[in-house]
């Protein structure tokens, strides 16, 4: 065995030294072409005739002596670009070659990654980069110059002689500038999901290839596959990080903040999953840059390159059609739109019926007074989304977002009044529209900045018919929201980066109660401005093996004129080559928060309004978190643990959502709230599996109310999921589970239950409700219809085994006993899609 290995490190060493001493040979032998037609002529006797431009600035090796004399010219002209005509035996003709082809595979020079869509001219012609990189161009002679532009790359300007001659060679663009983040854990979960070096999730849509009860890459459905993120209501509209509340979500599409989440008021995502290319999820440790989000930030990002071809998608699932178009303008300019409607006009399918029940459930539109009938029960939704890139030049870029979504409740009121019927229309609208404009220059390859304005509104209305009293009861919340943003990045070297810059929020919140019989109106209309100054210094070692954002965020709120100081931490150090240890910290603030007056606002069925805090009875919210988390990844092995410590000051009763003794108690308070994460997961090529727990101790304190600190309402102790996905060909699979322990609640003193005509109740969130169980699964098959044309069915089931899950529950007094009233999930909801790519 000895002498084995000691043959093998002789012959390995051997190779080594060939390959140097062949490596040394290559750069040594390269010599300019004046030198070897020098050497030419002596060796075979002829007169090369050019002139001195012609051959300037080419070098190449020289040909073998072995070579006959056309067979050197034959090399020559290969290698240069140039013509060779023997004239006679001893005189040779040398001048540029008409019509010469140049090709090459661009790559950025640092990550060896491909450069689609890169402009590439001569003064005569101009070409493409394709999807691989590749370019191919006519060159008039090799001196002519090419030139080589791509966004945020140097522009390459240098003679056709100065390129690699030897068939299509790799050309290689250094970037202008360069962002320090990048992927430390790739499959985070499954395939298309990553972990970020800064502290943030990744999901990039066009690698997913399948979540359980997913055929749609619905946004905030695919975000609650990470641990520590749920939904206590299996709704998109109340997404829960880290046990706080939906309202404490930043969520941004395309940098713009939106107000809105939801379809279906919130079963499923607004946000188009055709034209959202990208989602970043940030549990802690944000960017300086942005604002709100106390407990975390939800980013989603249309694809940020121009296309240079037409692509389109067509779909119907059981709920919507939709389609998608990313259209070319030109080489430097293309437009995607994308768009979704309701099949419910038409047709209703179980799908439609199943989430139709879910969100009227416990309402007025599911049930009135026993002398009412409500019928014409509809839903209708819809969205649009529009972006626009156009490149003005290989330093600047230009970004156009607009966004529109709309759902509507509608049904009828009936009754028999005076002997006669009479019926009234009730109503209830949920819409969203918003708009961008965002300019990046790349100044040199230290510095960009970043220019973003938007306007961002929101209007919830509602119009309840009371038959009975002739009354109708209008309620409205509208906000309207402008930013501005300027974002300068300093690059001082390869380890070093600065972030400056400032950021103006307005925001206005409108809140309306308006009665016809008796006359009674009630208009709010607050407006909060906020300035915000901040810095934040990138670190990142040569080896990349240790990043670090260490930033401070100033903000100044003139109407309270208060000043908030925001430090935020992002730290990530890989050791032992398998290890990730990452440390985040961040101070946040934000101005508006959803409240809930009374449960049958808006009919009971999206009844949290925006307000804005006045620093009285509505503090401003105020957050302080860290978290500590270790990674271990090898061999398609994951294991990560990760906790944290979250206090956030400034909530009031009302955002939170109390239907006990609390129901109509207006106070202030705090939550603190310290958890783990686990996660568990095996990723084969084909093959992903993963397990999660997460355990949190959520608890309020609210000082006015009781002295000591006391279960959250949203203090969901353990949480697992399993999940697994397989792609076989074209066939993909997915199942997962999901349980969870019940929702804290209070309940009313057994054998006790009613004194003074009011629910006697026991200690605050003192009980739970049952354990939440789902099992959830999907497929999908694609095929194609010709080159050009592909298309994908896939099937899914929504709680498979039709578990009746309790999610809330509440209790009233009727004819002096205590009724309890409880909310179910979602039950066995199938859902199907067809979508053809073209």
């Amino acid at each position: 065995m000895e002498k084995r290995i000691k043959k093998t490190a002789i012959f390995f060493s051997f190779l080594f030294f060939i390959s140097n001493g062949v490596y040394a040979q290559d750069q040594t032998d390269t010599r300019t072409l004046s030198q070897i037609i020098a050497t030419l002529q002596e060796a075979y006797k002829v007169q090369f005739n050019y002139a001195e431009d012609v051959i300037e600035g080419i070098s190449l090796k020289p040909p073998t002596k072995k070579l006959s004399l056309l067979e050197v010219l034959k090399y020559l002209e290969k290698n240069t670009g140039l013509s060779f005509t023997l004239m006679n035996d001893s005189f040779i003709l040398v001048k540029p070659r008409e019509d010469v082809i140049l090709c090459g595979y661009l790559k950025d020079k640092d990550n060896l990654e491909v450069l689609p869509f890169a402009t590439v001219q001569t003064p005569s012609s101009s070409a493409t980069s394709d999807e691989n990189g590749f370019f191919k161009i006519k060159v008039k002679n090799a001196s002519q110059l090419i030139t080589i532009r791509h966004l945020g790359y140097k522009t390459v300007t240098k003679a056709y002689s100065q390129f690699a001659m030897s068939g299509c060679s790799d050309v290689y663009l250094q970037s202008d500038f360069q962002l320090l983040s990048q992927v430390i854990i790739s499959n985070f979960i499954t395939s298309g999901i990553n972990k970020i070096d800064n502290g943030s999730f990744q999901i990039d849509f066009s690698n997913l290839k399948i979540l359980p009860g997913l055929i749609d890459h619905d946004v905030l459905q695919s975000v609650q596959a990470f641990p520590g993120i749920q939904s206590v209501n299996e709704t998109v509209s109340n997404i829960n990080i880290r046990g706080g509340t939906h309202d404490q979500n930043l969520i941004l599409w395309d940098d713009i903040k939106m107000y809105q989440s939801g379809h279906f008021f919130g079963l499923i995502s607004m946000y188009n999953p055709h034209i959202t290319q990208k989602v970043s999820l940030r549990k802690s440790g944000s960017d300086v840059s942005y604002t709100d989000g106390v407990s975390g930030t939800i980013e989603m990002q249309t694809d940020n390159e121009v296309n240079r071809k037409f692509e389109g998608i067509i779909g119907m699932n059981l709920t919507d059609v939709n389609g998608f178009a990313d259209i070319p303008v030109n080489e430097s300019s293309s437009i995607q739109i994308a768009a979704r409607k309701s099949i419910s006009d038409f047709f209703e399918t179980p799908t439609y019926t199943a989430f139709f029940d879910r969100i009227s459930q416990n309402t007025e539109v599911a049930s009135n007074s026993t002398t009412i009938t409500n019928t014409n029960k509809t839903f209708d939704f819809y969205d649009t989304s529009f972006r626009w890139i156009y490149n003005i030049s290989d330093k600047d870029k230009v970004r156009v977002n607009f966004i529109n979504v709309h759902n509507q409740l509608q049904f009828n009121e009936n009754a028999i009044i005076n002997q006669e019927e009479e019926s009234r229309d009730s109503k209830l609208t949920q819409n969203s529209i918003a708009g961008a404009l965002h300019y990046n220059r790349v100044w040199s390859d230290r510095l960009k900045t970043d220019f973003e304005i938007y306007e961002t509104d929101y209007k919830l209305r509602a119009v309840n018919a009371n038959i009975l009293d002739s009354q109708r009861f209008l309620q409205e919340n509208i906000v309207s929201e402008t930013s501005t943003k300027l974002k300068v990045n300093y690059k001082l070297n390869d380890r070093l980066q600065l972030l400056n810059g400032y950021h103006f929020v307005e925001t206005e919140v409108t809140n309306l109660d308006d009665v016809d019989n008796p006359l009674f109106r009630f208009l709010v209309s607050e407006v909060v401005r906020t300035h915000g100054i901040f810095s934040q210094v990138g670190y990142k070692t040569l080896n990349n093996k240790t990043n670090l954002n260490l930033g401070l965020r100033y903000n100044y709120i003139s109407k309270f004129s208060k000043s908030i100081w925001e430090p935020r931490l992002s730290f990530n150090h890989r050791f032992f080559d398998h290890f990730t240890l990452e440390i985040l910290g961040e101070f946040k603030h934000q101005n508006a928060s959803q409240v809930i007056n009374f449960q049958n606002d808006f009919l009971g069925i999206e009844k949290r309004r925006w307000q804005l805090s006045n620093n009285n009875d509505i503090p401003v919210i105020t957050s302080k978190q860290i978290s500590m988390g270790l990674n271990y990844s090898y061999n398609g092995w994951l294991v990560g643990i990760d906790g944290f410590y979250k206090i956030v000051n400034g909530i009031t009763t009302q955002s939170q959502g109390f239907q006990n003794q609390y129901e109509f108690v207006k106070s202030s308070g705090r939550y603190d709230v310290k958890g783990l994460d686990i996660l568990l997961r095996k990723y084969i090529e084909k093959f992903s599996t993963w397990l999660s727990y997460s355990y949190m101790n959520n608890r309020y304190l609210f000082k006015d109310l009781e002295t000591d600190y006391f279960s959250s309402n949203y203090d969901i102790s353990h949480t697992a999921t399993l999940g697994m996905t397989y792609a076989l060909h074209n066939l993909k699979l997915s199942a997962g589970l999901n349980w969870h322990s019940g929702k804290p609640t209070t309940q009313p003193v057994f054998g006790n239950q009613i004194i003074d005509g009011q629910i006697n109740y026991e200690a605050t969130n003192a009980s739970n409700l049952n354990d939440y169980l789902r099992l959830d699964i999907s497929a999908i098959y694609n095929f194609k219809f010709s080159d050009k044309t592909r298309a994908n069915l896939g099937v899914s089931v929504w709680n498979v085994l039709d578990k009746e899950n309790e999610i809330n529950n509440f209790y009233r007094v009727k004819d002096d006993s205590v009724m309890e009233t409880v909310q179910k999930s979602l039950g066995f909801t199938p859902n199907a899609v067809f979508r053809v790519y073209f």
